[in-house]
């Protein structure tokens, strides 16, 4: 859905005339606009951006998105020193500044939140921008405030993205812009067509403007993966699971194999590991609305309207064989191999393989009105900015069948990384629908789990011209109120014994797991038919004659119950900085003074009680508030004409992801673990300083540093403790080991960027960055998302009515969470994109591009590369687009 915003941009110096979007008026930026018609003057304005902000500040425009070979605005910002990207599903989603979590930085629309929703049923509502719901054309300019001032929102630790949308009055009168183009995956072997039209009046005076835009884009997005599930110990082949003691070295692990396993009986293994064939169809629709009215020199009045319908439906298809399962394959081990404490071989009689197929039906939706008035006085200003933004998201139907087969296999994970695994069966299951079927007892299930995300502001901002060292004085006051829901309903499907079979099965296609080295078995298995299986289930099929379709409670198991919360967050914030020059030295200081105020509410189980009906459950509250002041400081001193010294400091915050605030919990009966939230966590605090210098060394020219070092407290980790709940599968309360959010450690993000930018003969260019980020927490711990060395390079040509440009990005491995007491890691990551633009005229123009070139691997491992978690490919993209303009 992000694979047409190249086209419409790349030309649309000449195809938009852009001037770039203006900011919110309490938070406009010192920052000078990006007018230009084409690569070198674009990086030529970025320079001159960057050489007269007062704060550290990086600014992407929409020439710039448009000649970056990228498929949405996340990754466009990748060339930005310090930026990186997750592309777990193949496109950039979500975004770090320099080493920081996502969570931890924030993205604001025209200077204000834009709610934001998550389409993956495994994902809980969180502070992250989704930027899959922006569609690169509404964007007029993207600002990356490394270092915050006081008259910007607070609540990053790593920095602040502000992306401004298109405004009629900084585009020229009476255009209409249009593009159409094609997009062609060679994984899915699917194209669609992309389109966008957009059109701009103000009349001649220039006291009013209306802009209106409209795009549609579709990707037909497959992802073919090797997966395994959470990973074991060698001893629970023998006897060491307390559910079901039973022990391999008792049935077919004998000789050779029972001495490897008495030997390494703390060794680790997959838990399960498979295949996994995803699809997923990406559909977005953008509305956008500005009007702009200006009667006098005084006053100045804006309306602002974006609408984003996004559906994400997908169909997910895992086969894999549970040598980890606990009634099934504990006893079934015949043979092992282990390698530096890791089994990388292990073979099976008569173990459980499994088949899970879930049809998802998932939205994105987003509504943002936004309504904001200026008055300029005789050396002073006073504004007024209100609006609402929701969304809603999340999984708004699942159909999940689950079926079972026992058979021999082997599991060979010995050639991970590079390989990262096989799965062979003596008889070949894989490609047999008929020899799955769905278990009587636990067929699957029916689900829902919609989110929903709204916030509401209004804000009051005044300035003063001053003369003197201080030029400007501005204050301001601004309200937020933030609501963000989870619901989560759903019903268990029993009694179908039905065959894979049923479902119109059929063979992959032929490209499947292509670059894996994967065996004939993985890449030959079979697949079912999404919507057999949706009509079967949905169309009660499977129910006994004279039974009714069950529909999905919140009470149909404990997960399902403690998924349901809500939080209510009112931020009220004071403001107050000072703009100052002085010779060559230039810069604002200033203080927020911000309190927060949170109501966490969500179904806690009664103590002791079975947690299976609704008086075993209660609604339950709980407050908390907290005050910050936030001082700032940004510096900027000219050592001479072609030389900035900069310098910053500030205590900043970051709140926590609104799912970890609440009442929830889950359990596993089996294992007797958990996890939950904790209403009480306080907001992490950091101390962030920067300093970097500047070389303009020749025209058009730049080799800058820049030096910056993150002191975080209250750092959130997952802290274990005991606690009680009755264990459904003993009957009788027991006591699990539960993992919460805690204050609980301490955390430094340290590192340095160094930029280089300039132009050469014959039309060539360069743009090259590289960033070192060393983050660590408590004990050395990692940091989720800190990559310590990036690197970006950016090659272009432009001449006459030619531009070509290629971006190279590559991070090194990063650390994302904890996964069932695996640490998980991603092994380092790199991607190259082409476009290329041919002018006809200053109003038609071609574009062509080829987006992840090198089909890059996205391997996700537990604890060790050896260990391979989810290792997937989402193939390259082409596109070709037409630009006109009238």
């Amino acid at each position: 859905m992000k694979k047409h915003r190249k086209s419409v941009l790349i030309a649309s110096v000449s195809l938009f005339c852009l001037t770039g979007a203006g900011s919110a008026f309490a938070q406009e930026t010192q920052v000078d606009e990006l007018v230009v018609t084409g690569i070198r003057a674009s990086l030529q304005q970025s320079l001159e951006t960057k050489r007269k902000a007062d704060a550290i500040v990086d600014s992407v425009t929409a020439e710039d998105v448009g000649k970056f070979p990228n498929t949405n605005v996340a990754e466009a910002l990748t060339m930005v020193p310090g930026v990186t990207v997750d592309r777990q599903f193949g496109q950039g989603e979500k975004v770090s500044i320099l080493g920081t979590d996502p969570a931890l930085n924030r993205t604001l629309l025209n200077g204000q939140t834009v709610a934001s929703a998550d389409w993956f049923i495994l994902d809980s509502p969180g502070r992250t921008f989704n930027y899959a719901l922006l569609a690169p054309q509404i964007v007029g300019r993207v600002d990356i405030y490394k270092t915050p001032e006081a008259r910007i929102d607070e609540g990053s630790i790593g920095g602040t993205v502000i992306v401004s949308t298109r405004k009629p009055f900084d585009l020229k009168a009476e255009i209409i812009a249009g593009s159409v183009g094609y997009l062609y995956n060679d994984r899915s072997k699917k194209g669609d067509f992309q389109g966008a039209l957009m059109g701009s009046w103000k009349n001649q005076a220039e006291t009013i403007g209306v802009a209106l835009s409209v795009q549609k884009a579709t990707d037909q997005l497959r992802r073919d993966g090797v997966e395994t599930y959470g990973t074991m110990a060698a001893n629970q082949w023998a006897g060491g699971n307390p559910d079901n003691p039973v022990d391999s070295r008792n049935n077919g692990c004998l000789t050779t194999c029972a001495a490897t396993l008495t030997a390494n009986l703390g060794a680790r293994s997959p838990n399960a590991f498979g295949t996994s064939f995803f699809e997923q169809e990406r559909d977005r629709l953008t509305y956008t609305g500005s009007v702009q009215f200006r009667p006098n020199d005084q006053l100045e009045l804006e309306f602002n309207w974006l609408k984003i319908k996004a559906d994400y439906d997908n169909l997910n298809q895992s086969m894999y064989a549970f040598q980890g399962n606990t009634w099934n394959s504990l006893g079934a081990l015949t043979g092992l191999t282990v390698n530096n404490g890791v089994v990388t071989k292990a073979s099976f009689h008569n173990a459980l393989s499994v088949l899970d197929v879930q049809y998802r039906e998932a939205e994105m939706n987003s509504d943002t009105y936004d309504f904001r008035g200026k008055w300029k006085g005789d050396g002073w200003d006073l504004s007024g900015n209100a609006g609402i933004s929701k969304a809603d998201g999340g999984t708004k139907r699942q159909v999940f069948l689950e079926f079972l087969n026992w058979a021999d296999y082997t599991v060979d994970i010995s050639g991970s990384p590079d390989n990262p695994g096989q799965l062979t069966y003596a008889n070949n299951v894989q490609g047999n629908p008929a020899a799955f079927a769905t278990d009587p007892g636990w067929s699957g299930n029916l689900v829902t789990k919609p989110t929903k995300d709204e916030e509401k502001y209004a804000q009051a901002d005044f300035g003063l011209d001053l003369d003197g060292v201080i030029k400007r004085v501005e204050v301001g006051y601004k309200f937020r109120r933030h609501e963000t829901s989870q619901e989560y309903a759903g019903i268990a499907i029993t009694g179908v014994a039905a065959p894979a079979s049923l479902f119109a099965p059929s063979t992959v296609p032929g490209n499947y797991l292509r670059g894996f080295g994967s065996n004939d078995q993985m890449r030959g298995r079979f697949r079912i038919d999404g919507d057999s299986m949706v009509d079967y289930v949905t169309g009660g099929k499977w129910l006994a004659p004279g039974q009714t379709m069950p529909k999905p409670s919140i009470f149909a198991a404990p997960e399902f119950t403690a998924g349901n919360w809500a939080i209510q967050e009112d931020i009220n914030a004071v403001y107050a900085q000072a703009n100052v020059e002085a010779g060559e030295l230039r810069g604002n200081f200033g203080v927020r003074y911000v309190h927060t105020g949170v109501d966490s509410s969500g179904y806690v189980c009664n103590p002791g009680s079975a947690c299976s009906g609704p008086a075993d459950w209660g609604w339950k509250s709980s407050s908390k508030s907290y005050d910050n002041f936030l001082p700032s400081v940004n510096l900027a001193y000219n050592l001479r004409e072609d030389l900035i010294l900069r310098f910053a400091a500030a205590q900043v915050i970051a709140r926590p992801n609104y799912a970890d605030m609440t009442n929830f919990f889950q359990l596993s009966d089996g294992i007797l673990i958990g996890s939950g939230g904790n209403p009480n966590l306080d907001p992490y605090k950091s101390s962030n300083f920067n300093f970097s210098a500047e070389w303009y060394f020749q025209p058009q020219a730049i080799l800058a540093a820049e030096f910056f070092y993150k002191d975080i407290s209250n750092y959130i980790l997952q802290q274990t403790a005991p606690e009680q709940y009755f264990n459904q599968s003993q009957g009788r309360v027991t006591t699990y080991q539960i993992s919460r959010p805690h204050n609980a450690g301490s955390a430094d993000v340290k590192g340095v960027s160094f930029a280089y930018q300039q132009n050469y003969a014959y039309g060539l260019g360069l743009l090259a960055n590289y960033t070192y980020a060393d983050g660590s927490g408590q004990d050395g711990a990692p940091l989720p998302f800190n990559s310590k060395h990036q690197v970006n390079l950016s090659p272009f040509y432009e001449n006459g009515p030619v531009q070509v440009r290629a971006t190279y990005t590559w991070r090194s491995k990063y650390f994302t969470g904890v996964d069932r007491g695996d640490d998980m890691f991603v092994r380092a990551y790199k991607s190259v994109d082409v476009s290329g633009t041919y002018n006809f005229t200053k109003n038609v123009s071609l574009t062509v591009a080829g987006m992840n070139l090198t089909d890059s691997e996205y391997f996700a491992y537990a604890n060790t590369p050896a260990l391979p978690r989810g290792v997937y490919k989402t193939g390259r993209k082409y596109m070709a687009t037409l630009n006109l303009t009238f």
